[in-house]
């Protein structure tokens, strides 16, 4: 019976590598590059997102709010019955609780992608800070907790950058998917762009500000675990060079094409970040 629940178990962690790959070969690649523990929780964390995140930006043929309702139910029953039919599901309440992740950030997420279910424009700073909490600083929270892994000392002290980062990459993904947002989904996240066209100076109050994100985030990505530390600094990197990208292209251009960072551009930033890993031992 042990050696089929551990089959069950590695059979939905593997699912969760899947999806990772298949859904984003940029993030996939920077995964492995934690080490083999932390590599697999983060692929539950990301399998987890990434169903929540599909149910209310792609299943539009659906009920997504009951659908949504039914994720929700089906993982709190996961972690009470520590079982889940649904293997990303499974594997994410396994790493629940081997890391105990607050379900706070996990609730908060939920919150959040509801919000994409029936809210079209963030109106107010106040707003707009809250939807990148709970979709992107709390994911952010949930992987720290995972870096740390009991070490509450180093949690306190990293938190706060762990959250500018987890903004700065979302504020990237908001312009770098702005037509897809705009004028797709209906939705603007920016309260400075609400019932305004997106001008060149308000693209660069917007970048200056996503710069000041990833600058406050520097020092902490600098003191990140070792078994973590590489591929951040991979994903902190890739997304620096996204918004270089982003900050040469016309607001015009940005409603018209998602901008995207080239593979050799890739290859080369992961190269260097390995580089510097390996010189720096500590």
């Amino acid at each position: 019976m042990a050696n089929q629940l551990d089959l069950y178990d590695n059979t939905s962690l593997e699912l969760s590598r899947q999806v990772t790959k298949a859904y984003s070969t940029s993030f996939y690649t920077a995964s492995k590059l934690f080490a083999p523990p932390v590599r697999e929780a983060i692929w539950a964390v990301y399998g987890f997102v990434r169903l929540a995140d599909e149910i209310v930006d792609t299943f539009d043929h659906i009920d997504q709010e009951a659908q949504l309702d039914r994720f929700s139910a089906d993982f709190a029953e996961a972690m009470q019955q520590g079982l889940s039919l649904n293997p990303l599901l499974h594997a994410f309440q396994r790493t629940v609780k081997a890391y105990n992740i607050p379900d706070a950030y996990i609730q908060a997420f939920l919150d959040s992608m509801r919000l994409d279910l029936h809210k079209k424009d963030y109106t107010s700073e106040e707003e707009t800070a809250a939807y990148i909490y709970g979709s992107a600083d709390v994911v952010g929270l949930m992987c720290l907790t995972i870096f740390c892994h009991g070490d509450s000392a180093l949690f306190e002290q990293l938190e706060a950058p762990a959250r500018r980062l987890g903004s700065a990459f979302q504020k990237v993904n908001f312009l770098r998917d702005l037509k897809t947002d705009s004028l797709d989904l209906g939705r603007t996240y920016f309260s400075a762009v609400v019932g305004k066209s997106l001008d060149v100076n308000l693209k660069k109050q917007l970048e200056a500000d996503i710069r000041q994100d990833f600058a406050a985030a520097s020092q902490g990505v600098a003191c990140l675990p070792r078994s973590s530390r590489l591929a951040v600094k991979v994903a902190f990197e890739y997304y620096k060079t996204l918004l270089v990208a982003i900050e040469r292209t016309s607001p015009e251009q940005l409603l018209n094409e998602r901008i995207r960072v080239s593979n050799l551009r890739k290859t080369v930033i992961l190269l260097r970040c390995y580089l510097f890993h390996l010189l720096k031992r500590t």
